[in-house]
Order: structure tokens, then C-alpha cells, then sequence
């Protein structure tokens, strides 16, 4: 079997194991209503009937003033009720029982009666907080740069897109120049969907997400560098990176921005967004190097084997071989995806 065909089905096989934009920690919202009084949201990731074994639990002095509400919601368990302390939450310790365990983070929202707002990230590691005073301008900032870190490597819907591009680029300048018109497009969007300035309805977005997908594994497998894509790769990636900035922003909206901080926040998390770009590019380019390097080196040892097919002077040589293999895999589980996207506005 070939380099390309081993390749591509390990790709096929870990893409097809991977949800596409599976960022999904659980949410805890905590809404001030009056000076002892607050509206509580527990949101938990579940599949079916099934949900994730996660619980709150505050101090023994909460009283629950409404019994809780629950329900399952596109994917998601959901309960609603208010609790009161005397003197407010200020110094209350949030503890999430299962966090330990449950291999996800919890994004923990507070929003006093003034719009002031503390989010805080829940993990393993850290499965409780106590309620403190409202964070700094510089705590905002990163705290929203780890989420948007976080959030663009582990939306396996958008790395893949990114690395269609750099696939489709090539060259490091027109790699630049393409991954520039896309961080641009995408900044712009999340920007205003995030400051509700532009509101479009999420599902079709993701489908289109999806579909933006097929076509450049499409483009990829067909080979045609005749073709606007191929000449001008930062029209295409321009154009849907708009589209990509509505995903960007769901996810930005599942944590919310702090009323009192929303540019350093929302700065915050594009600069995120692009971090973990860049190193996801850096990946996929050093990847490329050291296969390529190390196909050379195999190519000394072992003159006659296929290696030796390889050149160890063109690394742009083996992305070709691969371009067809991986378009295949691509289009082949995005396809999926756009199909369960799409059937959505049918069932």
C-alpha cells in the first residue's frame, strides 16, 4: 500500500471518530435578580435520553426558592431554577460533583444586577471556585483568549477547512495571504454576531460550514489550477471565512460576554481564535517537513524502496502525492456532515 493510501485511511479513521465543532463543556449560569435572589442555568452535553453525570453544589446555607425545570434540548440537558442566600453569592464556593471524571470543562457564568459579569473555567484539575469580586481587564482578557484557543482546536469542522487551504496555497506567501483573508473575513463576523449588530439562524450556517468544506476537497481532488480557487485562493477563503465567523460566534455566545469588559473579551478571544490557527497551520507545515525529511532518510538506507520516490529537496512534493488521498477522506466524512446538517430542516 501506498505512503498516500496509509495516510489518508488514518485520516479518515481519526476525522471519522471526531464530531465536527465538538466544543461542548458544560454551562452554569448564575443571574442576580435582586440583592439575594438569582436564576440559576445548568446546561450538561447529553446524547439521547443519556446525559453527563455532572451536578452543582452550593453551600449548605442556598436555599432553592423554585424547584428545578429540566429538559433535553439539541443535544444538551438542561434545568432552570432560583435560588437566595443572605448577603448575596460574594464568597460562595461552587463545587461540580463527576467534573473528575467526565473528561470536559464547565464554563461558569456570573451576572450581577449592575451587567457586571465573572466567567470562570471549571476543569478536572479545578472542579470548584468561590465567588469573588469581578474580575480585571487582564483576567478577562485571559480567560477569553484560552476559550477562543480552545474552541478553534477542538472545531475539527474549521481545522479541517484551514487545512484544505494550506493544501490549496501551497506556497508560504500564498499561504499567508490566504490564512490573512480568512482570519480578516471571520474577525469581522464574530465581531458583529457577537455584538448582535448581525443575527442569522445557526443551523443553516453550520450546514454551509459543511458544505464550504466539500468544495474545496472537491477543488482538491479535481486538481485544476486553472480554476478561481486555485488562482486566487483568498477569494474563497475571504468568502467563507464570513461563514465561519457565525460558527465562531455560537460558541462565543454559549459563554457569553462580560457587560463591563465586552472589547477586551471579545479582542480576547479572536486573538485566541488565530493563536490556535497558527499553531494548527505550524502543525500541518512541520508535519510536511518531517515526513518528508524522514522519507529522505529512508530513501539512503533503502535506495530501491518506494521511499526513494520521494524527493528529499521538495517537500511540496509530498503534499502533491497526498493531495488526492486526503481530498477523498475530507470530502468523504463532510459530506456527512453536511447531510445530517442539512436533514435537520426536514425532521
Amino acid at each position: 500500500m501506498s505512503l498516500g493510501r496509509v495516510l489518508a485511511a488514518l485520516f479518515l479513521l481519526v476525522s471519522g471518530m471526531v464530531q465536527a465543532d465538538e466544543y461542548r463543556p458544560a454551562f452554569l449560569e448564575i443571574r442576580e435578580t435582586s440583592a439575594e435572589n438569582f436564576d440559576v442555568l445548568w446546561k450538561v452535553p447529553a446524547q439521547g435520553d443519556m446525559r453527563l453525570s455532572l451536578y452543582v453544589r452550593f453551600p449548605a446555607e442556598v436555599q432553592v426558592t423554585r424547584p428545578p425545570r429540566a429538559e433535553i434540548i439539541n443535544g444538551a440537558f438542561i434545568e432552570r431554577y432560583s435560588i437566595r442566600r443572605d448577603g448575596g453569592m460574594a464568597g460562595a464556593e461552587i463545587v461540580i460533583e463527576g467534573l473528575s471524571s467526565s473528561g470536559t470543562d464547565v464554563l461558569v457564568r456570573i451576572e450581577g444586577l449592575d451587567g457586571s459579569s465573572l466567567v470562570e473555567r471549571l476543569a478536572a484539575a479545578n472542579p470548584s471556585m468561590v465567588i469573588g469580586a469581578a474580575p480585571t481587564r487582564f483576567e478577562v482578557a485571559r480567560t477569553y483568549t484560552l476559550f477562543g484557543i480552545e474552541h478553534i482546536l477542538e472545531g475539527i469542522d474549521h481545522l479541517l477547512f484551514v487545512a484544505c487551504l494550506v493544501l490549496i496555497a501551497r506556497t508560504p506567501r500564498r499561504i499567508l495571504i490566504t490564512i490573512t483573508g480568512f482570519t480578516i473575513a471571520h474577525s469581522i463576523t464574530l465581531s458583529l454576531a457577537a455584538l448582535e449588530l448581525v443575527r442569522l439562524p445557526i443551523p443553516p450556517i453550520e450546514a454551509v460550514i459543511a458544505l464550504s468544506i466539500v468544495f474545496l476537497a472537491r477543488e482538491i481532488a479535481l486538481n485544476r489550477k486553472d480554476t478561481l480557487t486555485w488562482r486566487y485562493p483568498i477569494a474563497v477563503s475571504g468568502s467563507f471565512g464570513l461563514l465561519h465567523g457565525f460558527g465562531f460566534a455560537s460558541a462565543l455566545g454559549e459563554i457569553g460576554l462580560p457587560q463591563t469588559e465586552i472589547p477586551a473579551a471579545l479582542l480576547a478571544f479572536n486573538v485566541g481564535v488565530e493563536i490556535g490557527q497558527i499553531v494548527f497551520v505550524c502543525a500541518i507545515i512541520s508535519l510536511t517537513l518531517f515526513v518528508t525529511y524522514s522519507a529522505g532518510y529512508l530513501a539512503r538506507l533503502s535506495p530501491n524502496s518506494h521511499w526513494n520516490q520521494l524527493s528529499l529537496a521538495q517537500p511540496m512534493e509530498l503534499v502533491a502525492r497526498l493531495e488526492k488521498p486526503v481530498a477523498f477522506a475530507v470530502g468523504s466524512i463532510t459530506i456527512v456532515w453536511t447531510i445530517e446538517r442539512f436533514s435537520v430542516f426536514w425532521i
